[in-house]
């Protein structure tokens, strides 16, 4: 069976790798692709197979005989259109954070919970945040098998998780920096003054920056709070208790969480080992290389484009026999985006 398909924000870097994820997966589609941006962007063309597809401005029309749409333009666009697109048949997969909490739209992570996107009254499933869905691929094999409660989670997040803007800022600050490694050395704060933030709060080159997202209060960011929200949703664990910290790393893809998880009994590092080996979409790199001397951990270079989460540095906690601690990388434009969504969008077609 093949469907209908139509991609709202067609041209930007998610949007990029859901058009790259369709062709390369053989997705099913009927016909063309329906490509939907802003007014500024359409007449685009952009690649499909062995031709091209004209981008078009969005409009309510344009979702007629669509049956899946999916959606990386914005919360603001998703909440003008993603219901119409809905009214007019199609099943949305939205990317933003509109709907993500809405109890009548499911949060679906492909490998954690497919049978959630069945149950969507509203016609709308959402994709969750990047942070989130990477470690939710990891926390949920470790809850099934030893029963979680608790999170302390810290993300290293990459400046590709602001979008093309974030990675342009990155590398081009790197470029300016890198000339001149002795104010580096001598005057960090000259230098971070010396480039303009505008992605970011601060100088992200050769620098970490203690807070990702916007303040939604005077302690937390929206990034925390989605790793709250949306994880008690994904588990299905209203009462998991979560203390996170998103912090931005200059990495340009690949986001990476290193996660404390307490459970209900005491655990060990072999039970985590089992419950991890054989868990859909999930790679676990820990170990000893080849000449038995530096340990094997995952990292968010590596991981750039791949589609599995790696999951390593898996070691019982010092001070809690019933505690993990683990790290966690992938890819935040694939998995942690574009990949997902195309996933759900083979659930749906499966039904």
């Amino acid at each position: 069976m093949a469907a209908k398909v139509a991609l709202v924000g067609a041209t930007g870097a998610v949007g990029r790798e859901m058009r790259r994820l369709l062709e390369s997966r053989d997705f099913p589609i009927d016909g063309e692709p329906v490509y939907l941006a802003s007014e500024r962007s359409a007449g685009t063309k952009l690649p499909w197979r062995d031709g091209e597809v004209e981008v078009r401005a969005i409009s309510a029309d344009a979702f007629d005989g669509v049956d899946i749409a999916l959606f990386s333009a914005g919360g603001s666009r998703s909440k003008e259109w993603a219901p119409i697109a809905a009214e007019r048949g199609a099943v949305v997969i939205d990317n933003s954070s509109a709907f993500r909490m809405d109890d009548q739209v499911p949060l679906v992570v492909s490998e954690v919970n497919p049978d959630a996107a069945r149950n969507r009254p509203k016609g709308i499933i959402a994709n969750p945040n990047c942070t989130t869905m990477v470690l939710m691929v990891a926390a949920k094999p470790l809850h099934d098998a030893l029963g979680l409660t608790d999170v302390v989670a810290t993300s290293y997040q990459a400046a590709g998780g602001a979008g093309q803007s974030g990675i342009a800022e990155l590398l081009e600050q790197t470029v300016k920096l890198a000339q001149d490694p002795e104010l580096l050395r001598t005057d960090g704060a000259a230098a971070e003054a010396s480039v303009e933030a505008s992605a970011f709060s601060r100088a992200i080159a050769f620098n970490v920056l203690a807070h990702c997202g916007n303040f939604t209060d005077a302690r937390h960011t929206d990034e925390e709070w989605k790793l709250v929200n949306e994880s008690r949703k994904i588990l299905s664990l209203p009462a998991l208790r979560v203390s996170p910290t998103c912090v931005r790393v200059p990495v340009v893809v690949g986001h990476a969480i290193n996660a404390r998880l307490s459970f209900a009994d005491p655990v060990s590092r072999e039970a985590a080992l089992d419950a991890l080996q054989d868990a859909p979409g999930l790679v676990v790199v820990d170990g000893v290389d080849r000449e038995g001397e530096q340990l094997a951990y995952p990292t968010p270079l590596a991981s750039a484009g791949r589609d599995e989460v790696f999951v390593g540095r898996i070691r019982e906690d010092l001070a809690d026999p019933h505690s993990l601690n683990i790290f966690v990388v992938g890819d935040n434009l694939l998995k942690g985006a574009a990949l997902n969504a195309v996933q759900i969008a083979e659930l749906v077609l499966a039904e």
